[in-house]
Formats: structure tokens, C-alpha cells, sequence
């Protein structure tokens, strides 16, 4: 009977030992899975964070590349910046799936110190079991031990069902985000090869654009530095800048006009006409050619000599326009010229070189001018003339009232005089009839009383009572003893 016992305690033991060991083992698959899952996500964040390093670096080198040329890059710029939000959209999901993974380690741990406190129960039912069969018969204690084991083992498959269950629905979500993961890797490997491929055929373009660039910029530089087409550029910009203040050559300002000197002919290249009858006299023959060449210059030292050479030349024709004295062939003028320079770029180079250009312009009556300044001060012109005109029109506005108000006199005064002709008509009339009804009518009755007959009687035609009323705007308040002897 005890061998029994013990063999029974034997089964159970061996048994207990056999569910905490396939506990364990399944222990071990559940961590196993959960490095292998989050190894696999780590190796991902790493090459999803070196391509998009080479990404950044990529875009970096491409914006240093293209920012002559940005209108043509930006749907590409754009292209990236979907990939970094896409990316950083990608890390995220990233985030969500290790906490998840965290979750399902702290299930994990849940599950192990069930299982411990599930094999205590066991160690406990054991126990009692074999305390209940020393006391009762072994038959008692084989029905007690088979119900009680079969009760246990039941409990416990039925809670490992749950936890499996519960670790399948943890794990397989985790498995379908991990896989749209990578498909979402590989969209985007898809896209940063195609939008590399545009950028190369973009930088190619671009390329090919600036050449031309080059090449019609060193066609242009050569053109301008013939003086005669120099010249031509400075009066086709004034001319441009007049338009934009809107002094057009139609209204208050004119080209190459010339006056007659002892020394010859000066000719400006604009005159603008002031609303006062005053002229500024405005010169544009900057010296192009030396800034140009100032430009183009191989070495820091060539580019300085240059320029150097250029403010000489802007000195010494400066210092021609205010020897000439405009303002002494123009008496309307004041005592100052304008000298235009085509270009901000060539005033705040000869300025930076020179800044006392300025102040020795003003000394020779010669004030620099580039095409902002001109025209603000076209704009201040232009403001003059819009009053000037509006002051005209409204001179013109004041001399056609003067004129209605005496042609209105004028007007009312016939009225008036209407007036008093058909009262005196009808006061006339009125004593016409009273002298009929008195005089004539009983007269020319007496006829009938003689034996006259006739069909019709004499009646009196009436007098009229009604007359023009005087208006109190037809008196002569209107006008005045002198207006009187101006009436029409």
C-alpha cells in the first residue's frame, strides 16, 4: 500500500515537474521572440537612420548646389522633406511597437510569477493530499488524489490556454506592424531612388543652365563695354526708371536735349521738368566698363586695383559734370546735377572703396544717384505734378462755377422780367374788361331794347384774378450792381 502511495506521489511529482519545465520552456520561447523581434526592429532603426543620414548629408550637398537655382529644385526639396515626415513617422510607429514589446514583457513576468504561485497551490495540494492519506484508507485517498489532480490539471490547462492566448494576440499585432513596417521601407527605399534619380536629372539641367548662363553673361559684359553701348544702357534705364515713377517722355521729361555754349554743346541725357518751372539736368555716362573689368579680375588684388581704377573714373566724371555748370545753361535749374549710375551694385562698390564720395559730390554741386534713389525722387516729382494738376483743375473748377453763377443771374433775371410782363399783361387785360363791362356792354344793350334781335346775348368776358407769383430767388440778390451791367 505504500509502495502504491509513493508511486502515485512519484506521478504527480514527475508531472509537476513536467509542467513548470514545458512553463519554462515556453518562458524561454516567449523571451527568445521578444529579442529576436526587438533586434529585428533595432536593425532596422539603424539603416532607417543611415539612409536617412545619407539622406540629410545628400540634401545638404544638393542645396549648396542649387541655390541659384530654387524655384527648379523645390518640388524636390519638398520630395524630401515627405521622406523625413515619413521617416519620422516610421519612428514612431517604431516607439509604439517597443512599448508594446515592453507590455508584452511585463505580461511575460505576470505569467512567470503565475506560474510560481500556481506551483505553490500545487506543492500545497501535495502536501495535503498526502496528510489526507495517511489519515483515510487508500482507496479514499486514490479517489481524493484523482479528483484533486484532475481538478488542478484542469485549472492549469485552462489558464495556460489563456496565456497563450493572451501572448498570440500580443504577439501577432506586432508581427503585422513589423511587416508593414518593412513594406513601408521598402515604399520608401522606392521613392529616395526616384527622387534621386530626378535630383541627377534636375543637377544635369541645372548645370546645363548655368553654362548657358555663364556663357550669355560673358557675351553681355563684352557688349557693354563698348562706350556706345554703354551709353545706350544708361539712357534705356533712366528711361526704364522714368516709366516706373510714371514720368513718361510724353510728359515731363526729355532725352538728349543739347544747348549751345562758348565751349560747345552741352548735352544732357535727361532733362526733368519740375511743376514750378524748374529743371533738373540729369547725367548717366557712368564709367561701366572699369567696374566690369574690376569684376573679372583673377586675384583679390587685381579686383581691388580695379575697382580702385573704377572710383578714379567715377572722381574724375564727377568732377567734369560740376565744371560744366549746368545750372548757368539752364537758368530754370538748380544748382546741382544728377549723375545716374545704372546699377546699386556700382554705387555701393565705389562708396565702400571711397566714402567720402558722397560728401565731395555735394561739394561740386554733383549728387550720385542708383536707380532706387531716382526714383524716389521721380516719385516726389511725380507727386508734385499730380498736385500741380489737381490745383489746375481746380482753378478750372472755380472760373466754370463764376461763370454758371453769372449765366444763372442772367437767366433768372429774364425770368424776372417774364414776371413782370404778365402782370402788367394781366392788369391790362383787367382794365379792359372793367372798362367793357362799364362803357361798351350797356351801350350795345340798348340795341336790343330798340327792337334789335339776335340769337346770342352780350356777357362780359370776365376778369382774371389770377397773376405770376414774385419768387423770393428771382430778386436781385443774385447779382450785384456790377453783375447787372454784365447781364446778356
Amino acid at each position: 500500500m505504500e509502495s502504491v502511495l509513493f508511486l502515485f506521489i512519484g506521478v504527480c511529482i514527475g508531472a509537476a515537474a513536467a509542467w513548470i519545465a514545458a512553463g519554462s520552456r515556453f518562458k524561454s520561447a516567449g523571451f527568445a521572440r521578444e529579442a529576436e523581434i526587438r533586434a529585428a526592429a533595432d536593425a532596422q532603426v539603424r539603416e532607417l537612420e543611415q539612409r536617412a543620414g545619407a539622406a540629410e548629408a545628400l540634401q545638404g550637398e544638393l542645396r549648396l548646389q542649387v541655390q541659384r537655382h530654387e524655384r527648379e529644385s523645390a518640388e524636390l526639396r519638398a520630395a524630401l522633406e515627405r521622406e523625413q515626415l515619413e521617416r519620422t513617422a516610421a519612428l514612431t510607429r517604431l516607439d509604439e511597437n517597443q512599448k508594446r514589446l515592453a507590455d508584452s514583457a511585463r505580461n511575460l513576468e505576470e505569467q512567470k510569477a503565475l506560474i510560481e504561485i500556481m506551483k505553490k497551490e500545487l506543492s500545497d495540494t501535495f502536501t495535503a493530499l498526502s496528510s489526507a492519506a495517511l489519515k483515510s484508507s487508500s482507496e479514499d485517498f486514490l479517489r481524493l488524489a484523482t479528483e484533486s489532480l484532475g481538478r488542478v490539471m484542469a485549472e492549469t490547462k485552462g489558464k495556460l490556454g489563456e496565456h497563450q492566448q493572451s501572448i498570440d494576440a500580443t504577439v501577432k499585432p506586432l508581427q503585422e506592424m513589423l511587416k508593414r513596417y518593412e513594406l513601408q521601407i521598402r515604399e520608401m527605399e522606392d521613392n529616395r531612388h526616384k527622387s534621386f534619380g530626378s535630383l541627377s536629372e534636375q543637377l544635369r539641367n541645372l548645370s546645363s543652365m548655368q553654362e548657358r548662363l555663364q556663357q550669355e553673361t560673358n557675351n553681355l559684359v563684352t557688349v557693354l563695354r563698348r562706350p556706345k553701348v554703354s551709353g545706350s544702357w544708361g539712357e534705356i534705364g533712366l528711361r526704364r526708371v522714368a516709366e516706373l515713377a510714371g514720368m513718361t517722355s510724353y510728359c515731363d521729361f526729355y532725352e538728349q536735349e543739347s544747348v549751345a555754349t562758348e565751349g560747345g554743346k552741352l548735352r544732357p541725357d535727361m532733362i526733368v521738368r519740375l511743376p514750378n518751372g524748374r529743371e533738373i539736368v540729369v547725367d548717366a555716362k557712368a564709367p561701366v566698363d572699369a567696374y566690369l573689368s574690376a569684376l573679372s579680375a583673377g586675384s583679390e588684388e587685381e579686383k581691388r586695383k580695379g575697382i580702385a581704377a573704377y572710383v578714379a573714373q567715377v572722381r574724375n566724371h564727377m568732377s567734369g559734370l560740376g565744371s560744366k555748370t549746368y545750372w548757368d545753361q539752364f537758368p530754370r535749374s538748380p544748382e546741382l546735377v544728377v549723375m545716374y549710375l545704372p546699377g546699386e551694385s556700382f554705387f555701393s562698390a565705389a562708396l565702400e572703396h571711397d566714402p567720402r564720395l558722397i560728401e565731395d559730390g555735394s561739394l561740386k554741386k554733383v549728387v550720385l544717384a542708383t536707380p532706387t534713389t531716382f526714383i524716389a525722387l521721380l516719385k516726389a516729382i511725380a507727386y508734385g505734378w499730380q498736385q500741380e494738376q489737381i490745383t489746375q483743375s481746380a482753378q478750372e473748377i472755380n472760373k466754370l462755377g463764376k461763370e454758371l453763377y453769372d449765366r444763372f443771374v442772367v437767366v433768372i433775371d429774364h425770368f424776372a422780367k417774364t414776371g413782370d410782363s404778365l402782370r402788367k399783361a394781366v392788369s391790362s387785360y383787367n382794365d379792359g374788361v372793367r372798362s367793357l363791362e362799364t362803357r361798351l356792354i350797356p351801350s350795345v344793350r340798348k340795341f336790343r331794347d330798340l327792337g334789335i334781335s339776335s340769337a346770342k346775348e352780350v356777357s362780359s368776358p370776365g376778369e382774371v384774378d389770377q397773376v405770376p407769383k414774385p419768387s423770393a430767388y428771382l430778386a436781385s440778390e443774385f447779382r450785384t450792381p456790377e453783375e447787372s451791367g454784365r447781364l446778356l
